[in-house]
């Protein structure tokens, strides 16, 4: 009986440990797995270029550039980067296009060639397409970025994005302290005005009652500072120069 117990508990034993190492092997395999796939990830990413557009013509979006420009080769991400509010405002209310505008973009393709190929292809030319298209006449200006890669496009959008939330905290922090220092003189202001009441009711009671037993406290007059001053010392030297007498000028301007 003993023999048997102890056989069971060690095949019991080695089940438990077949287990564990059969774990263990499925996510060893399942991290090379992983990391066999990140090494792709980044030799496609070396591999891919990116061109920028530095005008996005009216009623375009991702959509209708990705359509476009798929015809010469496969892409990859799409970023256009919206018009600022106060242009947009602006617009609308000059009566322009009311929809949504881009100023600039980034188109990224699959390989480095094609992207160089297309934008020496098409800088400078007409979109065309069909001719009822909105965008038939206007031209393209697209350019090659040389060792530029998209990780590099996502850091300067978040670093632009935290200044932005960092001076809007500044704004927002400066019209705080100018509100709370408004309100404490708010404050200030009817503290004053109900202490100047109550003194003026108590004075008035005091006066009917004609009771000076409690004097109310009465506040210094405010002192004006004198300063003595010279006199002006008029110029005795005009005084003292003689005129013409009027004869002499009569006998000058008169008649010969």
């Amino acid at each position: 009986m003993q023999t048997e117990e102890s056989h069971d508990l060690t095949n019991g034993i080695s089940e438990e440990e077949s287990k564990e190492t059969k774990k263990s092997q499925k996510a060893d395999r399942k991290k090379k797995k992983l990391k066999e796939k990140l090494l792709k990830e980044a030799s496609k990413a070396d591999n891919r270029g990116v061109c920028y557009l530095s005008r996005i013509p009216p009623h375009m979006d991702h959509v209708r550039l990705r359509h476009i420009l798929a015809q010469f080769g496969e892409l990859g991400r799409i970023y256009l980067a919206p018009e600022d509010s106060e242009a947009q405002v602006h617009r609308k209310r000059a009566g322009g296009f009311r929809g949504q505008r881009f100023s600039e973009g980034w188109v990224e393709f699959a390989k480095k060639s094609v992207a160089k190929r297309v934008a020496d292809m098409l800088n400078g030319e007409q979109i065309g397409g069909k001719k009822k298209s909105s965008v038939y006449y206007d031209i393209w200006n697209i350019k090659y970025l040389t060792k530029f890669k998209w990780d590099d496009l996502t850091e300067e959008i978040a670093y632009k994005s935290a200044i932005r939330e960092q001076k809007l905290n500044m704004v927002l922090s400066a019209a705080k302290r100018e509100k709370d220092f408004y309100l404490s003189k708010i404050e200030k202001s009817r503290a004053m005005t109900e202490i100047d009441a109550r003194m003026k009711k108590k004075r008035k009671i005091q006066e009917e009652s004609g009771s000076n037993a409690e004097a109310a406290p009465v506040f210094p007059p405010r002192v004006i500072r004198h300063f003595r001053q010279k006199k002006s010392i008029e110029n005795e030297t005009s005084q003292s120069k003689p005129g013409l007498s009027t004869d002499f000028l009569a006998s000058v301007f008169g008649g010969s």
